[in-house]
């Protein structure tokens, strides 16, 4: 489907999103969305990223709010993966900032990162093959609990992949080898892979490809229940996808770069009138 199609599609939803509060009276920047009375947990502030004579990035601000599915959408080379590795630790900014709840992160390691309650999926499955589903959750719990490769927090480890097992009906795949399960099924074993390590803010780039339409509406109904289903608006979810039907029926604050640049945050009717967003699909030109 292309970029008209996409919008077209998500048109014909009207708002559908079922978490947010505010109404659609426009767009806003993070830090006024902050203050509208959310609480960011994961904040880029200003960052800027410079490949030699390129601006991957320009001053870009993005706030990730407790309790919600924050969006992140553009066309092809708008700098959604940079900014997405940035948040990660994978890339340096060249400046700006990046903090997780009140604390500066921005030159921690990824892995002091992923400790810290950052969890990311990748658009292509990255699951150990080999293993069974239910090892897979394993194995991510152990990765992220001090001690737990030795044999530390057994208890809390069953109850855990239990809990996640649960959510995400993934007990008839126990005992399969994730390597020869089809997208739609790695897709949520990967999700589970990244819930059992306990995530405060949880990083999905573009979960529904491969996915075919009942896939995807599945997939939409679990990213409701996982948002902030500890009781404490954690963990927040942000949200990488092309899918713009998607991305306009979970997402309750949309982000939207284009070019290295935000042109557009706020809510899904307000970011889906945008002209400014229209023309960066579109090409329309009509702009003021």
């Amino acid at each position: 489907m292309g970029a008209e199609g996409r919008l077209d599609a998500a048109d014909s939803l009207g708002t559908v999103n079922g978490h947010g509060a505010l109404d659609a009276e426009g767009s806003t920047s993070a830090s006024e969305a902050i203050s509208a009375g959310g609480t960011s947990l994961l904040r880029a502030e200003r960052v800027t990223v410079r490949f030699g004579g390129l601006h991957a990035l320009d001053q870009v601000d993005l706030s990730v709010q407790s309790g919600e599915i924050t969006g992140l959408i553009g066309p092809n080379g708008a700098g959604k993966t940079t900014l997405f590795n940035v948040l990660t630790g994978l890339l340096s900014p060249t400046n700006g900032s990046v903090h997780l709840a009140e604390e500066e992160i921005t030159r921690w390691p990824a892995h002091r990162r992923g400790r810290a309650g950052l969890a990311r999926t990748f658009q292509r499955l990255e699951l150990f093959s080999r293993m069974s589903v239910e090892d897979n959750l394993v194995a991510a719990w152990e990765a992220c609990h001090r001690g737990a490769v030795l044999g530390r927090g057994r208890r809390e480890r069953r109850r855990r992949v239990e809990e996640v097992m649960d959510l995400l009906d993934l007990w008839h795949l126990a005992s399969v080898p994730a390597g020869v399960l089809p997208t739609g099924q790695g897709r949520m074993v990967e999700l589970g892979r990244a819930l059992c390590t306990d995530p405060r803010v949880l990083l999905l780039d573009e979960p529904s490809s491969g996915l075919d339409a009942g896939e995807t509406a599945r997939f939409a109904e679990v990213l409701r229940m996982v948002s902030g289903c500890n009781g404490l608006g954690e963990p927040a979810v942000l949200l990488v996808e092309h899918d713009m039907a998607l991305v306009m029926e979970v997402c309750d604050c949309i982000t939207v770069l284009d070019f290295g640049k935000r042109i557009a945050c706020g809510r899904p009717a307000a970011i889906r009138a945008d002209p400014a967003v229209r023309s960066a699909y579109l090409g329309e030109t009509d702009v003021a």
